[in-house]
C-alpha cells in the first residue's frame, strides 16, 4: 500500500504498522469547562483516528486494504504506541493493522 496524503509527521511506519492521528469530534457548546491537561490525557484513550500512513505490509492478506490515508477510523484502545512527530510535534499512535476495526462514516 502506498501512501497518497503528505506524512509530515517525521514518522514512516514499517511492515504491518499504520500510524494515525487522533482526533475529536466536534462537540457542541457547553457550559462544563474541561481542563486542557485533562483533555489531553483523554485523547490518549480516545479510539478515533485519521489514518496518516500505513507499512507496506498492511492488510497485505486482506482482498482489500481496511483503510486509506485520510480514512476516519476506530482503532483499539491502549493498541500500539503513541508519540509526538519529530516533524510538527503532533500527537500519533503507531498500531497494528489489524488494530483497526471499523470506519467512521458519519459523526
Amino acid at each position: 500500500m502506498t501512501n497518497s496524503k503528505v506524512n509530515g509527521s517525521g514518522v514512516k511506519p514499517l511492515g504491518r504498522a499504520v500510524l494515525v492521528e487522533y482526533y475529536e469530534p466536534e462537540r457542541k457548546e457547553s457550559v462544563i469547562f474541561i481542563p486542557e491537561t485533562v483533555q489531553d490525557k483523554t485523547v490518549l484513550l480516545e479510539q478515533r483516528a485519521v489514518v496518516v500512513e500505513a507499512g507496506p505490509e498492511a492488510w497485505r492478506d486482506e482482498r482489500e486494504p481496511r483503510a486509506l490515508p485520510g480514512d476516519r477510523v476506530l482503532i483499539s484502545r491502549f493498541s500500539g504506541y503513541a508519540l509526538r512527530g519529530p516533524a510538527d510535534n503532533r500527537q500519533y499512535r503507531v498500531v497494528n493493522d489489524n488494530d483497526i476495526f471499523a470506519a467512521i462514516t458519519t459523526e
